[in-house]
Parts: structure tokens; C-alpha cells; sequence
């Protein structure tokens, strides 16, 4: 970790042009040389061709859950380190690798004493998720989040009306995970070191579903009340039509017989949590 391209979203969470600022002087500090930069989505992500003519061997990533996804994605074959900050709402993935959540401090422990270590992941055809995804009506309510992100008001209103309606209509049935044999609201995945964790939410009652929609125009949709919980080493719908389904929170469209399974990255992601016993 000597030469680093950061990559940052300042409509992301934290992330202000502030504090982007403040960690290039914690770069500086430490003697890393800032061999790029890039404001994603205003700007593109960079390919590996220009990595590696920029010789830049440390992709930092100040952004959220969405905008590190399409990183990862892009350059899953990339042969350089990811460190991940804290810079979303959510930062589910800086809470996996890490011992603080405070940027400066990550910085300097990864290049004092940093590891690279594997991250498993859930994926359905080219889409992976590293912090989870969410299939079924409830996944419509991510649309309503992000125009309330946007500051759409009038958008928000008419966007939660279509996922009040999505919601309380039929629900999706998935096959494949054993017990899970109703039509869900939504079905959260959740990539882990074995088998991907799957929970099932069935919320037949006005409140549950309030409380669903309200998980998830506030960011905790990780965290949304499950009924069911399983684990399984793949799931696959069971729909008649096309499903919305969102990956660490950007929407994608997956077949109606997708079909979800985990792996794991090779050890790319530069981790500060000290190693477990």
C-alpha cells in the first residue's frame, strides 16, 4: 500500500468533499503517494489499464455500499488491494474488515500493520452482493430511498404509494432453502464464510409492512424484522415475471427462475480487525 487511487461518492453518506480532503493529508501524512482520484458517478470508475499505468497498487474507496459494489465489480480481476472506509450510510462491509469506524484511524492502521484477507459474496448471473441483497415487492421500497437521498419529495410520495401497492399484493416464493414454502414480501441473502444466510419475511399485518417500508427508507433494511431464517447454498425464485432485486442496495432485474448462489474474492480487501483466535 504505497500507491493509491481514491475513489469517493460525496453524495454518499458521509463522504463530503471535507473530509475527502482530510484523508488525502492522512495519505500525505503516511507518505502514500495519490496516484488518482475519481468522483464516482460524475466520474468513471478506472479501468485496469489505468491503474496500472498510474502503477497504482491500493484502490481507496470513501463511498457507500452501492458505489464500492460497482467498484468491486468492475475490477474483480484486478490484482490490487481494496481498503474500504466508512464513508455510506450503512458501511456494513468497513464494520467486517475493521476495528474503528473513523477513516483517518483505518488509514493508518492499514499501513502499519494492514492484511489482505477474502470477502465471501452472493451473486445471480453478472450482479454480486458483498453486504447482502434483497429480492420480492419489499425490494421496491429502495426506489422511495434513494429519491428521498435525491431530495425528490414529490418523487418519494409517489414512489411509496407503488411499493405500499407491491408489497401488499402477492409475494414471491423461492425454491431450493428448505422450510421457506410461502410467498414472501421479501427475501433477504446475506453472503457468509459457508453458505449464504437467507431470511424470509412474511408480513401479512399492516404494521409489519409499515415497519418494513420504514426499515427501509431509513437505511436498516439489513436489519428488517425476518420470520424465517435458513442457511443454504443456493436459492432460486419461483416467479412468473421478471424480479426486482437490489445488490448492496442498486436495483437489478433478475430472471423469474434466477438462481442466487455465494463465493468467495481472492484476498484482496485490506483488513485492520486483528485475526481471530
Amino acid at each position: 500500500m504505497e500507491r493509491v487511487w481514491f475513489i469517493t461518492n460525496r453524495a454518499s453518506g458521509s463522504a463530503s468533499a471535507g473530509k475527502c480532503e482530510a484523508l488525502e493529508a492522512v495519505f500525505e501524512e503516511r507518505g502514500l503517494t495519490l496516484a488518482g482520484r475519481t468522483d464516482f458517478p460524475n466520474e468513471d470508475i478506472p479501468s485496469e489499464v489505468e491503474l496500472a499505468a498510474a502503477n497504482a497498487d491500493t484502490i481507496v474507496l470513501f463511498a457507500g455500499d452501492g458505489t464500492i459494489n460497482a467498484t468491486l465489480c468492475k475490477l474483480a480481476d484486478w490484482n490490487g488491494g481494496f481498503l474500504i472506509l466508512p464513508g455510506g450510510t450503512m458501511n456494513l462491509l468497513a464494520k467486517a474488515l475493521h476495528h474503528s469506524l473513523d477513516p483517518a484511524e483505518i488509514i493508518h492502521a492499514a499501513h502499519e500493520h494492514g492484511r489482505r484477507v477474502p470477502l465471501p459474496f452472493a451473486e445471480a448471473g453478472p450482479h454480486r452482493a458483498f453486504a447482502g441483497l434483497i429480492v420480492g415487492p419489499a425490494a421496491h421500497w429502495g426506489r422511495a430511498r434513494e429519491a428521498a437521498r435525491d431530495g425528490q419529495p414529490r418523487r418519494v410520495v409517489e414512489l411509496i404509494g407503488k411499493a405500499w401497492t407491491r408489497t401488499f399484493g402477492k409475494g414471491l416464493r423461492v425454491s431450493g432453502v428448505p422450510g421457506m414454502t410461502r410467498r414472501y414480501q421479501a427475501v433477504f441473502v446475506h453472503p457468509a464464510e459457508q453458505r449464504l444466510e437467507v431470511a424470509a419475511v412474511d408480513a401479512r399485518d399492516l404494521r409489519s409492512i409499515a415497519q418494513l417500508g420504514w426499515d427501509w427508507l431509513t437505511g436498516d433494511w439489513i436489519d428488517a424484522r425476518a420470520v424465517t431464517y435458513r442457511h443454504t447454498d443456493r436459492v432460486r425464485l419461483a416467479a412468473r415475471k421478471p424480479v426486482l432485486a437490489l445488490f448492496d442496495g442498486e436495483p437489478e432485474t433478475l430472471a423469474p427462475d434466477a438462481e442466487i448462489t455465494g463465493g468467495t474474492t481472492r484476498p484482496v480487501f485490506i483488513a485492520t480487525k486483528a485475526e481471530e483466535a
